[in-house]
């Protein structure tokens, strides 16, 4: 994995601002620790930072190759899963490669098949392409989403990158946010509308589109989506298929020319994948598997038990370890360190997030980093094999609302009177904007349709808001790390599963737990859901509390917006707050948190508010 940016202006001549683009290039450096380059061409100019996973010789960037009488130009972020079968295809057609990277392989799968290439890359990624002939620049990023590419268009110009913060170092993207931010902010956070980049003027390719700039326009155009259609396989052949996908999907991308590991929770999802690299490796004289898992100090011993978190996850770690015979490693956060994990945290999403969520991967992801630069996790399972308990609860799944924030009343209840009035409303509308877009079939019965629109507010919601945190925390420490639950086949295929079969058994993800039965353990195949892990040590609301009053003594733009009484209230009482803020687990010290994130955002980004 890398970081990109890039810049066009017409009429400019980028050697004049090599200055400033040196700059966004140092703010992705921890994207890409290992090298960097950057490529002016007059009005135009291609930044990139390199994380050296494949073909360390040969893939440094940007990269050109000339065809024709045309010389194109690429920066690329991410890893492409198909690449052997496009390169012998491209072989096959007369193209010369000079190594084996896969940025080789998207270049001249580029120059072959034009704005129609993405349609034939199976992978995560986000890049640029120059065509020095017509002075265009192409844009893309992958089907799921996986890989982040921001963009802000002006009078004259584009500037993009990977992370926000690039655009903020060019100069002409300014940190304002809007009545529009806020409620972002606000009202939707940690989650992001799809596109929504929170300052104005600051947007995102959405999962599965490109872009063309040409002649001062930017053009985007969808050339990935899920469709509707009939499930045609028998439930053998659907047990079957879903693990012959997702057996294939981890198997490539266990490819990597440094050191690879796997994360381990002893939850259904990441020990699929860690039994399956296992046997993949063993089997291919590689020997055995590294994994890691993540906990916090004293933590058992203030562990409570709930609806969502019904138990621990340290007996299932072992068990998984001794059947997988894998070489494995805990690492414990410390409760404090994780409260000052909360600023850098933001810095890495350059947004306020999911707070302690974010933070102990990120500690998480810096201990990993110290041995490996390449990690498999098992993200995204729950979003689109009906994980969540909102997808099983009959209160819930036809609520008209996000099931993962039911209520407003708490985020309503922090903010002064009068301030965001139409918050609701704004939130609302994204969720009805949303459930429309999901196709449907005329035979779909009231249950099967409701699951497309829940697969749709998952998709582009909830599993978007966990794909961003996992970019951003793992690549703040220079780790890559790949999600093989997000092989878009997989991700059309359950998409048209219908619930009986999805829900096999009942249970959540049940055509999952039985595609691998008999190949985990049982009490792993069948284990009740159980959340990513959050510390229940009193240390840490304390920690978050002291900060949080230390706020609530500014006087500034934030805590002109904010209801100082209320969230006392919440300090003194964090009993009384019964409903998540967001997902799962964000309650009390996660709101005190999240208001500790807002805080360092507004002070670090010098954010100013325009309404």
């Amino acid at each position: 994995m890398c970081g990109i940016a890039g810049w066009i202006e017409t009429g400019c001549q980028m050697p004049d601002r090599v200055k400033t683009l040196s700059a966004m290039s140092r703010t992705l450096e921890r994207r890409g620790p290992d090298e960097n380059g950057i490529y002016i061409n007059g009005d135009t100019a291609l930044i990139h930072r390199r994380l050296i996973v494949i073909d360390k010789e040969n893939g440094k960037q940007p990269m050109s190759a000339r065809h024709g009488d045309t010389t194109y130009v690429i920066v690329y972020n991410g890893e492409l899963y198909n690449t052997d079968e496009l390169r012998e295809e491209l072989k096959a057609d007369g193209f010369h490669f000079r190594g084996h990277s896969d940025t080789e392989v998207v270049l001249k799968t580029f120059i072959k098949y034009g704005e129609r290439c993405p349609e034939r890359l199976n992978g995560i990624f986000a890049f640029a392409v120059f065509n020095t002939r017509d002075r265009s620049v192409f844009l893309c990023r992958d089907k799921i989403g996986v890989k982040p590419l921001f963009y802000c268009e002006y009078n004259g110009g584009l500037i993009f990158g990977s992370e926000i913060k690039a655009l903020l170092a060019s100069g002409v993207v300014k940190p304002i946010i809007d009545e529009q931010g806020l409620n972002e902010i606000f009202f939707l956070g940690p989650a992001r509308t799809p596109s929504c980049g929170v300052f104005k003027g600051v947007f995102e390719l959405n999962p599965g589109e490109c872009a063309v700039y040409k002649s001062g326009r930017l053009t985007r155009r969808t050339y990935f989506s899920i469709e509707a259609r009939e499930h045609t396989d028998c439930e053998k052949e659907t047990i079957e298929k879903t693990r012959c996908l997702l057996t294939d999907a981890i198997q490539r991308q266990l490819v990597s020319d440094v050191p690879l590991c796997l994360f381990l929770s002893g939850g259904l999802d990441s020990s699929i994948i860690v039994q399956t690299a296992s046997r993949y490796s063993k089997e291919n004289k590689r020997g055995r598997v590294h994994t890691y898992s993540v906990e916090y100090r004293d933590n058992a011993q203030y562990f409570q038990a709930s609806r969502f978190q019904p138990n621990a996850d340290t007996e299932y770690i072992q068990k998984m370890v001794k059947s997988a015979d894998t070489i494995h490693t805990e690492v414990i956060l410390d409760n404090t360190l994780l409260a000052d994990a909360l600023y850098d945290s933001v810095t890495a999403r350059d947004l306020p997030g999911y707070v302690d969520v974010d933070a102990s991967l990120l500690l998480f992801c810096r201990e990993i980093k110290k041995d490996y630069t390449v990690a498999l996790s098992g993200e995204c399972a729950d979003e689109l094999f009906g994980g969540y308990p909102w997808y099983h609860d009959e209160r819930i799944l036809f609520e008209d609302c996000f099931p993962w924030s039911r209520s407003s009343d708490v985020r309503r209840m922090v903010l002064r009177g009068g301030v965001l009035d139409r918050g609701e409303e704004y939130a609302h509308q994204r969720y009805l904007d949303t459930i429309a877009l999901a196709p449907k079939l005329p035979s779909d019965s009231k249950r099967d349709s409701r699951m497309r629109e829940m697969f749709f507010l998952n998709f582009y919601w909830f599993m978007q808001c966990l794909l961003e945190r996992k970019d951003r925390c793992s690549m703040y420490s220079g780790l890559e790390v790949r999600v093989p639950f997000c092989d878009y086949r997989l991700v059309e295929y359950a998409y048209n599963m219908p619930w009986k079969l999805k829900a096999w058994g009942g249970r959540e993800k049940g055509i999952v737990r039985k595609a691998f039965e008999g190949i985990l353990p049982e009490e792993i195949a069948w284990r009740k859901k159980s959340p990513y892990p959050k510390t229940h040590n009193p240390i840490y609301f304390e920690e978050c509390a002291k900060r949080v009053r230390k706020i609530l003594e500014k006087k500034n733009a934030l805590t002109e917006l904010l209801d100082r009484q209320a969230i006392e209230g919440i300090i003194e009482h964090p009993e009384s707050i019964t409903q998540p803020w967001y997902g799962q687990l964000m309650q009390a010290p996660q709101i005190l948190a999240y208001l500790i994130e807002l805080d360092d955002w507004f002070e670090k980004y010098n954010v100013q508010i325009e309404i």
